[in-house]
């Protein structure tokens, strides 16, 4: 596992990390979709779904770490391209009217 080449401390510190990312990310996501419940607007919904990916990213990084056995740099990517993704959409949710 890749996860295992890091020392104790810093494999503590990533799940924290990460942790702390899914339920920050998971917030603003879920508070994003209420806002477009209410509201309708097509910004706030791609808001919502650009933010979703970006906390994915950093979910499916680290569940890919500890289940498949992939290694970092693999993990790194995964987060990579998601995060990538996410701002994308978040990026076009700015420009949506």
């Amino acid at each position: 596992m890749g996860h295992l080449s890091a020392s104790p401390t810093v494999t503590t510190f990533i799940i924290v990390v990460k942790t702390g990312i899914l339920v920050l990310g998971g917030l603003i996501t879920y508070f994003s979709y209420k806002a477009y419940r209410r509201t309708r607007s097509p910004s706030l919904r791609a808001l919502a779904i650009g933010f979703g990916v970006v906390t994915s990213g950093a979910l499916l990084a680290g569940a890919f770490d500890v289940l498949l056995a992939v290694d970092l740099a693999t993990g790194v990517l995964i987060d990579s391209i998601l995060t990538l993704i996410g701002f994308a959409v978040i990026t076009y949710s700015l420009y949506v009217e």
